[in-house]
């Protein structure tokens, strides 16, 4: 598949979906997007530039949910004439789909909402390429049923995005032996920053540890992933949502450092010892 002219899966190098987790405002959002270009520009990986426009899943009807569709989408259209790269963003209702495509190149599904069959065969019915992401209740061969869906609704580029599933109250554990089993029927993307979340653990909204999103990463690109999603923040301690699982852009830097590095090594095996690699989560 690809996502603007980004080849994702089939081989195609690692591919790193980054950005904010919500928009707050133009001027950041453009500011970010560049940091994030320059970063992986550095660090030679493909970049598509990642922002919500609307937090809709958020616990507390008084939490911050960015600036809305029309506005939203009006800061990503200035972000990519701005830099000049792929966009992707998710959407929580069926009436988004149509006019949010006309601006982005990739339309997500939430984790939350990825067995709304309204939902699924709006973004179908675009032609875009679509994320969904795999709900933490989800097992990951089942997660095939929503991509089978996707795809009847006419969806040709279809990507599964995890994020490991629900361990307890509060938590969330990632097992590598999903990732293996989607690449079966999708291209795989592991979401390193809603990974390591506390699910509901701090008075309504979501805690989270950002010291297990690179070592969960380098697993990750170890065990043969096609794209690796991470969200940075300037001030993570300041960001309106998920901060506690975002990185700062030195952190971002020094993760791509490592991640390249994994793909790299991992590309220079032989084929049968990178398969095995993979499967054994080497």
């Amino acid at each position: 598949m690809h996502i603007g002219d980004i080849p994702i899966g089939n081989g195609a190098p690692l591919a790193l979906i980054s950005g904010l987790n919500v928009l707050e405002g133009k001027s950041d959002a453009i500011e970010a997007a560049r940091i994030t270009q320059d970063l992986a520009q550095h660090h030679r990986i493909p970049l598509i530039f990642k922002a919500s426009f609307d937090k809709a899943n958020r616990s507390r009807a008084d939490a911050f949910r960015g600036p809305g569709l029309d506005e939203g989408l009006r800061i990503l259209a200035a972000i990519k004439r701005e830099t000049g790269l792929p966009i992707l963003t998710d959407i929580h209702e069926p009436g988004h789909a149509k006019i949010a495509a006309e601006v982005v190149d990739c339309l997500q599904v939430p984790a939350f909402l990825c067995r709304q069959t309204d939902l699924i065969a709006a973004c179908g019915a675009t032609g875009h390429p679509v994320n969904v992401k795999k709900a933490q209740f989800i097992a990951p061969a089942d997660i095939r049923m929503a991509v089978d869906k996707l795809r009847s609704f006419g969806a040709q580029d279809v990507m599964v995005t995890d994020r490991g599933a629900t361990f307890g109250y509060n938590n969330l554990v990632a097992d590598m032996r999903g990732l293996v089993q989607m690449r079966e029927f999708a291209p795989v993307c592991f979401d390193a920053t809603h990974a390591v979340q506390y699910p509901g653990a701090e008075d309504g909204a979501s805690g989270g540890d950002r010291r297990f999103v690179a070592p969960l990463s380098r697993a990750a690109v170890a065990t043969g992933i096609d794209a690796l999603f991470v969200e940075a923040h300037a001030e993570p301690a300041k960001a309106p949502c998920d901060g506690p699982s975002q990185l700062t852009y030195d952190a971002l830097d020094a993760l791509l450092s490592e991640v390249t590095a994994v793909a790299r090594a991992l590309a220079a095996l032989p084929e049968d010892t990178r398969t095995r690699a993979r499967c054994d989560g080497v």
